[in-house]
């Protein structure tokens, strides 16, 4: 296991080198940008791809998703203005969960069996890891609609825990929705000095419905 997972890390660093070699000037430019996280620029930057803005702004949401920086507001904001609201939403959602899932595969792939060991050894985190597979989608898909809590730690907790890849992939979609929603929507309208609750009030009765719906989907499938 431990020859595959040196396989892995090694194969991860020669994508991110074959596209240096592809493109050169590409990774600086993104990394110049994700460290000023300005939304307008970021905005502008995407919009630079034409007819595949669509495409780099997924595969960015995905990318920045994944390693837990920056802050997916910046991201889910621009997508807004460059696409509209109910567009932009979803893209970054989707986006968003396809990169918080690659994440949680990789965190796990690396370093569930590591934590393992260290769980195994304490009684209270045996507790709660096995608390975590009964009822780790409840616990994420709520820890998914706050608004603004780091994608990064979630991933770790996820991944380290024993919850399964269905239950994350499913909190994560479902959570991100009225996070996202709300993240998006208050940025959005700040930065065209717009102002519009009606949006927010349907974010959050939806998020009220999910909660309904998770409570549901809990006792179903793990009682």
């Amino acid at each position: 296991m431990f020859k595959v997972k040196i396989v892995a890390a090694f194969l991860i660093f020669a994508l991110f080198g074959t596209i240096h070699l592809a493109a050169p000037e590409f990774l600086p430019e993104v990394y110049e940008l994700l460290k000023r996280g300005d939304i307008v620029e970021t905005a502008n930057y995407i919009q630079g791809y034409g007819s595949l803005a669509v495409v780099f702004s997924f595969l960015l949401t995905l990318f920045v998703n994944a390693i837990g920086f920056p802050p997916a507001i910046i991201f889910s904001t621009a997508n807004t203005l460059i696409f509209g609201i109910v567009p932009g939403i979803v893209l970054s959602v989707v986006a968003e969960t396809v990169g918080v899932t690659i994440s949680f595969q990789l965190l796990r792939f690396f370093f569930r069996d590591s934590a393992k060991k260290i769980i195994s050894k304490s009684k209270r985190l045996s507790s709660i890891d096995k608390y975590s597979s009964k009822n780790g989608f409840t616990v994420m898909l709520i820890a998914r609609m706050v608004p603004y809590v780091p994608s990064g730690i979630l991933n770790a907790a996820g991944a380290l825990s024993s919850m399964s890849m269905r239950d994350y992939f499913l909190a994560s979609l479902v959570g991100k929705f009225p996070s996202t929603g709300i993240e998006a929507i208050i940025g959005h309208d700040a930065i065209l000095h717009e102002e519009d609750m009606t949006r927010i009030i349907v974010v959050v009765i939806f998020a009220i419905i999910l909660i309904g719906w998770a409570w549901w989907y809990q006792k179903k499938n793990h009682h």
